[in-house]
C-alpha cells in the first residue's frame, strides 16, 4: 500500500511530538519525585533536629539540676527550669506544627507532651530534693524517663527515616528509567526528523525538477499556441482566398450555361436541356457550400471587443422577425418564454438561434402543424451536474428549443453536431450539414454546452447551456 508523502511526514511528525510528550510527561513524573524526595528529606531533617534541641535542653535542665544538687551552687539554675521548659515547649509547638500532616507522628507528639510533663516535674523536684536518698531516687527517675524519651524520639526519627526510604526508592526507580527513556526518545525524534529531512529534500527537489519540466512544457505549449494561431490565421486567409477563387469559375459556368439555354433553347435536344438544368442545380449546391463553409470558418470568432450585454428576447424576436415569411407559410406556432441578458457575440448568437430553428422548420412533420417551445432556466454549475468544479458558482442559462417535428434516433444525438454529418439524404431534404456544426462551434467559443435529444417521428430538443458572463478564456 503507497503513502502519499504528505502522510508519511504527517504521521512521523505525530510519532515524535507523541514520544516527545511522553517523554515530557515521564521527567515532569521524575522532576517532581525528586523535588518531592528533597522536600521528604528537609521535613526528616528539620524534625529530627527539632527532637534533638528537645532532647538536648532536657539533658541540659537535668545536668543542671544534678550540679546543683552536688554543688549548691546557683549558677546552676541559670536559665530557671520554668524558663528551660519554655523552651522545650517552643521547640514541641514548633514540632507539631511541622508533623501536622502526619496523624502517627501527632499520636506520638501526644505521648511526648506526657512524658515531657512527667519529666518536667521531675525537674522540679530535683531542684529542691534535700536528703541524698531523695537526689537519688529523683536521679533514677530522671533516667527511666529520659530513656522513655529517648525511645519515642527514636521513634519518631524512624519514622522519619521510612518515609525517607520509601520516597528514595520511588526515586530511584524513576531515575533508573529515566535515562534509557529520554535516550530512546531522542533517537527516535531524531530517526524520525533526519527522515523528515530526508524526504523533504527529495520532494522539493523532485518539485524543482517538475518545475523546471513545466516551465519548459509552458515553454514548448506556448510555442506550439503561436504555431497554431499563425497555422489557423493561414488556413482562415487560404479558406476566404480559395473560396474567392472558386466562386469565380462557378460565376462564369453559371453564366455560359445561361447564355446557353437563353441562346439555343429552341436548338438543343431534350437531353441536353435536363443535363444543363442538372449543371445547374450542382452549380447552385456547390455555392451553397462554399459560403457555408465560409460561415463555418468565421464562426465562434469572438474577440473581448465583440463580447456585449444582449437582452436575449430582443435578439429572438429579430431571429423570428427574419424567418417570419417561413414561419408563416409553414403555419409555425413558436412560444417562448422570457429569456435573461446574457454577455456575448450578438451576431454569434443571431446565427445560433436562427440555425436551430430554421432546422426545427425543415425537418416539421407533415402530419401536423409544427409547434416550438421555448424555455429558459437560470442554474448555478453545481445545479447543472457536469461541469468542472471551478465553475460550480458561475451562473448558467439553460435554454431549450423544442418542437414536434420529425425527431431523430437518440443514437445520433452527438452526430448532427460534426461538420457535413446527415441523417437524411439531399433528395429528401436539402443542405449542406454545416449548419449545427456552426452553433456547436458558436456555444464552445462563449464557454457553454449544447446536447440534442430527439425521438423518432416526436420531436426534437436542442439544449443550449450558456454562462451569463463570459471570461477571458476558455473553461470548458
Amino acid at each position: 500500500m503507497h503513502f502519499p508523502v504528505h502522510k508519511k511526514i504527517r504521521i512521523g511528525f505525530f510519532i515524535a511530538f507523541t514520544v516527545i510528550i511522553a517523554a515530557s510527561i515521564f521527567s515532569y513524573l521524575v522532576a517532581k519525585n525528586l523535588l518531592e524526595n528533597a522536600g521528604r528529606l528537609n521535613h526528616a531533617i528539620e524534625v529530627s533536629k527539632r527532637l534533638e534541641v528537645i532532647t538536648r535542653q532536657l539533658k541540659e535542665a537535668e545536668a543542671a539540676i544534678r550540679g546543683y544538687n552536688l554543688t549548691k551552687d546557683s549558677s546552676f539554675l541559670d536559665p530557671s527550669m520554668k524558663e528551660r521548659s519554655k523552651r522545650i515547649e517552643r521547640e514541641y509547638l514548633l514540632l507539631r506544627q511541622i508533623t501536622a500532616e502526619s496523624p502517627q507522628q501527632q499520636r506520638h507528639l501526644d505521648t511526648l507532651r506526657d512524658l515531657l510533663a512527667i519529666k518536667y516535674r521531675q525537674l522540679m523536684s530535683g531542684s529542691h530534693a534535700v536528703t541524698v536518698a531523695r537526689q537519688e531516687s529523683s536521679v533514677k527517675e530522671g533516667e527511666k524517663s529520659m530513656d522513655k524519651l529517648d525511645r519515642k524520639v527514636q521513634d519518631m526519627i524512624r519514622i522519619e527515616e521510612s518515609q525517607v526510604h520509601e520516597k528514595a526508592r520511588l526515586f530511584h526507580f524513576f531515575s533508573v528509567l529515566w535515562v534509557p527513556v529520554i535516550f530512546i526518545s531522542s533517537i527516535v525524534a531524531i530517526l524520525i526528523g533526519i527522515y523528515s529531512y530526508v524526504t523533504l529534500t527529495r520532494e522539493f527537489r523532485l518539485q524543482l525538477h517538475i518545475e523546471s519540466k513545466m516551465k519548459s512544457y509552458q515553454r514548448d505549449l506556448q510555442q506550439n499556441i503561436s504555431l497554431l494561431n499563425k497555422t489557423n490565421q493561414e488556413l482562415e486567409q487560404f479558406a476566404y482566398v480559395a473560396s474567392h477563387d472558386l466562386q469565380e469559375p462557378l460565376r462564369k459556368i453559371s453564366t455560359f450555361s445561361d447564355r446557353l439555354q437563353m441562346k439555343y433553347k429552341d436548338q438543343l435536344p431534350p437531353d441536353a436541356t435536363q443535363l444543363i438544368d442538372r449543371m445547374v442545380s450542382a452549380v447552385s449546391r456547390m455555392r451553397v457550400l462554399i459560403n457555408d463553409l465560409l460561415v463555418f470558418s468565421r464562426a465562434g470568432r469572438i474577440t473581448p471587443e465583440s463580447i456585449t450585454t444582449i437582452d436575449m428576447n430582443v435578439l429572438l424576436q429579430e431571429v423570428l422577425a427574419d424567418l417570419e415569411v417561413t414561419l408563416e407559410e409553414k403555419n409555425v406556432t413558436v412560444t417562448t418564454e422570457t429569456l435573461p441578458v446574457i454577455e456575448g457575440s450578438a451576431t454569434s448568437f443571431h446565427q445560433l438561434f436562427q440555425n436551430i430553428l430554421a432546422n426545427a422548420i425543415k425537418f416539421a412533420s407533415p402530419n401536423r402543424p409544427l409547434e416550438i417551445h421555448i424555455r429558459q432556466q437560470v442554474l448555478s454549475g453545481r445545479e447543472l451536474g457536469f461541469v468542472k468544479e471551478n465553475r460550480w458558482d458561475t451562473p448558467f442559462c439553460r435554454i431549450s428549443i423544442e418542437d414536434n417535428g420529425i425527431g431523430f434516433d437518440p443514437a445520433f444525438a452527438e452526430r448532427i453536431f460534426l461538420i457535413f454529418q446527415r441523417l437524411h439524404g439531399i433528395s429528401e431534404y436539402s443542405g449542406t450539414g454545416i449548419g449545427l456544426a456552426i452553433c456547436k462551434k458558436i456555444v464552445d467559443s462563449h464557454n457553454g454546452f449544447i446536447f440534442a435529444e430527439g425521438m423518432p417521428n416526436k420531436g426534437a430538443t436542442f439544449i443550449i447551456v450558456l454562462p451569463l458572463a463570459q471570461t477571458n478564456k476558455n473553461e470548458n
